[in-house]
């Protein structure tokens, strides 16, 4: 048996295919160092590198502003994905339905959504909703767009995790009386979300540099907070460079995370026995059984 755990969305690599990604990844790394390498000696070159160019980044006043900008943008994504989880969940069991209509009307608006350019949604919210009278805060109009777009894939992350599930665990729940719903509430989801947490966190990041578009609509995010001390310190390279590294920092610390979670949700494996100790304990198993899962089921 493999050492490394398939995920709840692909199948684990082989020694071969995990071999190619390491090269893979070495060899790109050397590009990208080499290409950091070219982009460093230019910019020494033509002076972007001296220190006086650098040295409004030294003071608080400079930080302070780009770091407001970053806030705003951490809201904006929150608010966004308070709106999307929700509303993927509900999409995602909809286009699991048994009912036909349910199923097609979840399908169709994923569908739909996946393919749409955020742009679009917030071109048609600065520009269209006004004119019948729906004139969003400055706020939701950034916010709802991506609510509405991202909703799409966080169903399709949900709908993921609950075919990830073993059938037989709602078989079981059908066959202690439970309805389909119930089921899917008390048996079905609790595992399903275990699972996807890492995915979900995953996908945070995309809607973090997503907030960029902000600009659009004027609202002050990092990128337009960016932009704003660009054109008054005249300080572009250096500026944006500045406004890149706070991005890189903020994504980071959100990969880590899912990579943490991921590591944490994985199944547990039990300790080899140590002679003269006794026999090992059996593995914990630590997915839930239905009768876990319903009260009073055992």
């Amino acid at each position: 048996m493999s050492s490394r755990e398939p995920t709840v969305l692909f199948d684990a690599p082989g020694p071969r295919a995990r071999r190619r990604e390491r090269l893979a990844s070495a060899a790109t790394a050397l590009v990208v160092l080499a290409l950091l390498a070219i982009a460093v000696n230019r910019f020494a070159d033509r002076g972007q590198l001296d220190a006086d160019k650098w040295q409004p980044f030294t003071t608080w006043a400079v930080w302070r502003f780009l770091l407001n900008g970053a806030w705003y943008s951490l809201l904006a994504a929150a608010g966004a994905a308070a709106i999307a989880g929700p509303l993927g969940l509900l999409l995602a069991v909809g286009r699991m339905s048994a009912h036909r209509t349910v199923r097609w009307v979840s399908g169709t608006y994923i569908e739909i959504m996946r393919t749409v350019p955020v742009l679009l949604l917030i071109y048609l919210t600065l520009f269209a909703l006004p004119k019948y009278g729906m004139n969003l805060p400055l706020y939701w109009k950034l916010v709802a767009p991506l609510a509405l777009s991202i909703a799409a894939s966080t169903a399709e992350i949900f709908r993921a995790g609950l075919l990830s599930l073993d059938r037989g665990q709602k078989e079981a729940g059908l066959s202690l009386g439970l309805t389909s719903g119930r089921t899917m509430l008390v048996i079905l989801l609790p595992q399903a979300l275990r699972r996807v947490v890492p995915s979900l966190v995953s996908q945070s990041v995309g809607l973090i540099k997503d907030t960029s578009l902000g600009y659009i609509v004027s609202y002050y995010e990092l990128l337009f907070s960016g932009q704003v001390y660009a054109t008054y310190s005249h300080l572009l390279i250096q500026t944006f460079l500045v406004v890149a590294a706070i991005y890189l920092v903020v994504n980071a610390a959100l990969s880590k995370t899912a990579r943490v979670l991921q590591n944490r949700g994985g199944p547990r494996r039990s300790r080899p026995a140590v002679p003269g100790t006794g026999p090992a304990s059996p593995p914990r198993d630590e997915t839930r059984t239905v009768a876990d899962a319903v009260p009073g089921g055992r």
